[in-house]
């Protein structure tokens, strides 16, 4: 799934212009991503919910080289899907 995509299912549903469904599609991806670094959470009722965790500092092997790498310590974003998604896509 794309911005594009998003900006095109408001259009449709909305009947705006593309500009404002892109705009629409602009703005409600910054509130997630506000939601995400204010909040460390966001949850998408039926759908799932975003959690940010903490990854430690680790070493890794360069896949090319095979050289020991020095990972830095970071965040990343994991994904639970909610019950209700997870048992229409099985039906």
């Amino acid at each position: 799934m794309s911005k594009a995509f998003i900006a095109a299912v408001l259009q449709d549903s909305l009947d705006c212009t593309g500009v404002a469904a892109t705009k629409t599609a602009d703005d409600l991806v910054g509130a997630i991503v506000a939601e995400l670094k204010q909040e460390g959470g966001f949850t998408l009722p039926s759908f799932g919910t975003f959690t940010v965790h903490k990854t430690t500092a680790r070493k890794a092997l360069n896949p090319r080289t095979g050289e020991p790498v020095r990972v830095k310590a970071g965040k990343t974003i994991r994904f639970k899907v909610s019950p209700n998604l997870k048992k229409t896509m099985q039906s």
